[in-house]
């Protein structure tokens, strides 16, 4: 028997990266594996999927229909597996949760001792990463993403914003000085992400306008806290989420610097789960719980 679900897997990758190398890499398969199971589909439903050139991959409307026949045939045999390895009680059973290391600790961890007080059946399978993981991939039920959000299939539910400070600790700034233009970030080290979406440029204003300014250090972390631990020890400047700082903030540990020049630098987060209204209730519920006191706590 063919492994229909598989080939959907494989092409949705295609589509949602956009490129057959990309979606290999992800799979763990060889693009020319790729290439070829899709061709293989394409034959056997005696329609082409996607139109290939050296530059870009597109969708034919036949193409569009099977990817978003495919997205709901995946989302509803997830749900069907979820539920039925469950077992038990409607609020029992195992949530996978994924968060950014920073948000999971302060945000999210002290929030789980009274949930389970209220749902003790409930097992929150948690993972803490910065990095962006694919939910269908890695088998999660809930992913807390800061930043844009790409289209898909997939639903939301707005937690916030995260504004973005530059600080430094008191030690840094006697050693090397305090940032007072942008054109003083060339001679500060300025700690960074290593994380593929990351990007070494900070948004500044300068001559009346915004500029994306690149700045170099001698750190760049796969999460914001090890970046937070080494601005602490006085390494150099950090660009994070007003909630990460905020308690490093007034308590001394870390000074902002650069807040008139620093331009309106904000990224919103959201939930983002699968399953509609045929969601499992255990993910419905820890999702009702968590949402409204996340929001609270990056309200401050």
């Amino acid at each position: 028997m063919d492994n229909r679900a598989g080939e959907m897997q494989v092409f949705l990758r295609v589509v949602e990266t956009g490129s057959f190398s990309e979606a290999a890499r992800l799979l763990r398969m060889t693009p020319s594996t790729v290439s070829k199971l899709i061709s293989r589909v394409e034959a056997r439903l005696g329609v082409r999927l996607i139109e290939r050139s050296t530059r870009r991959l597109s969708l034919t409307a036949e193409g569009e229909t099977f990817y978003e026949r495919s997205l709901t045939l995946l989302q509803d045999l997830d749900l069907i597996e979820q539920e039925l390895s469950q077992g038990a009680a409607a609020t029992g059973g195992r949530v996978r949760v994924n968060i950014s290391v920073a948000l999971g600790v302060l945000g999210l961890e002290p929030l789980l001792p009274e949930f389970w007080r209220v749902y003790p059946n409930i097992v929150v399978d948690l993972s803490l990463s910065d990095e962006i993981i694919d939910l269908y991939l890695d088998r999660t039920d809930v992913a807390f993403r800061v930043g844009r959000l790409p289209d898909s299939g997939m639903l939301a539910r707005r937690i916030g914003v995260a504004h973005r400070k530059i600080v430094a600790s008191p030690d840094y700034l006697e050693r090397y000085g305090v940032p007072r233009t942008v054109e003083d970030l060339s001679r500060h080290n300025c700690l960074g992400f290593n994380f593929r979406r990351a990007v070494p440029v900070w948004p500044l204003k300068e001559g009346g306008r915004v500029v994306e300014r690149v700045v170099h250090g001698s750190l760049l972390g796969n999460n914001g806290e090890t970046v937070r631990r080494m601005a602490l020890a006085g390494v150099g400047l950090a660009r994070m989420g007003d909630y990460h700082v905020r308690a490093d903030l007034a308590a001394g540990r870390l000074v902002e610097v650069l807040g008139d020049v620093i331009e309106r630098d904000e990224e919103e987060i959201h939930a983002v789960f699968l399953g509609g209204p045929r969601m499992p209730e255990r993910v419905r519920v820890f999702l009702d719980y968590v949402v409204p006191r996340l929001q609270q706590f990056l309200n401050g």
